[in-house]
């Protein structure tokens, strides 16, 4: 526990002057036409600005904070997000998810992956068609079993669970007293001026 505390301090030191070079700051510019690649990329993308966000700006002490203590903390659920963005990026790569071992990662580090593998997720789905999506399964590998499900579940399943779960770390950031910065836009998708 003290060493996990030890590797977010160290990490928090330089997340403000790095968190420049990560995607979702801003929301990219919308697509010229509705399909459902574009509108699938869109949902990630609105993740990735969310996540952004309610990740931008954590301190040492939010790391811990929970609302209750059957509840995960912010960094448990930090690293819940990861692994999503993780099963998001393998489903639109028409790869299984299997377990990872990150080992020990830092909190700039996870929140940097996780951005990127958002970002990754989305740049596929706009280069591929809305035919390739019926190739874009979830498949959970486990040993030698497998379970398959249609792109549909992706949706309601891993990317509407991490919206979930970025609200949450909004309103645990709240309780905390480190609020997320009130100039964020979810409806524009950028800072209000």
């Amino acid at each position: 526990m003290r060493n996990a505390l030890l590797l977010f301090t160290l990490s928090l030191v330089t997340i403000n002057a790095m968190s420049q070079e990560l995607p979702y700051a801003t929301i990219p510019d919308a697509p010229t036409e509705f399909t459902a690649v574009n509108v699938a990329a869109r949902m990630i993308d609105g993740l990735g600005f969310r996540y952004y966000w309610a990740t931008e700006g954590l301190n040492v002490e939010n790391m811990e904070t929970q609302g209750t203590d059957e509840a995960r903390t912010i960094g448990e659920t930090i690293r819940h997000i990861r692994d999503l963005s993780n099963g998001i990026l393998r489903s639109v790569s028409k790869e299984p998810t299997v377990s990872v071992d990150y080992g020990t990662q830092t909190f700039y580090e996870i929140r940097t992956q996780t951005l990127k593998n958002l970002d990754q997720a989305a740049t596929i789905l706009r280069k591929s068609t809305d035919a390739d999506m019926k190739d874009m399964d979830v498949v959970f590998k486990r040993g030698e079993g497998e379970s398959r499900f249609p792109f549909w579940n992706l949706i309601n399943g891993q990317i509407e669970d991490a919206v979930w779960h970025a609200g949450q770390i909004v309103t645990l950031r709240r309780i905390s007293g480190n609020p997320i910065n009130p100039k964020v836009n979810v409806f524009m998708g950028k800072l209000n001026d």
